[in-house]
């Protein structure tokens, strides 16, 4: 599967964090790429993950550095990480922001065996 990166810091971070991290499964590439969606979380990565533990960190989500979308991100990446959820965690909530689309690759991520692309053929439109 090939991800879409919203830009070139955005790779750089998932690949830095990526190869930190000890595990290589669909929990880290989806906390780590949708963490890095966001100048303020790629920042603030120890104020979120804690390497030697290999664990989130929640009370990130009460850090001055979060804005409106960063907060956003920081739900769903910890949603995908262990089901995290602390009230604000609805569709509504979270894709309410810019990053949305990029969001949507962390879910690919996270579930790939159900976010594959059919193809389907085009029916030709009738003139």
């Amino acid at each position: 599967m090939s991800i879409r990166f919203s830009d070139r810091d955005h790779l750089k971070f998932y690949e830095t964090c990526m190869a930190k991290s000890r595990v290589r499964d669909a929990y880290h590439q989806a906390l780590f790429y949708t963490m890095g969606i966001s100048p303020d979380a790629r920042r603030s990565v120890s104020a979120w993950f804690d390497f030697a533990e290999d664990q989130i960190k929640p009370e990130a989500l009460e850090q001055g550095w979060q804005t409106g979308g960063s907060a956003r991100l920081t739900r769903l990446a910890f949603n995908l990480w262990n089901g995290f959820d602390d009230g604000h965690s609805t569709p509504y909530d979270l894709f309410d922001c810019g990053y949305a689309e990029f969001m949507l690759e962390g879910i690919k991520l996270s579930y790939p065996e159900f976010c594959h692309v059919l193809d389907v053929p085009q029916e030709e439109p009738k003139l």
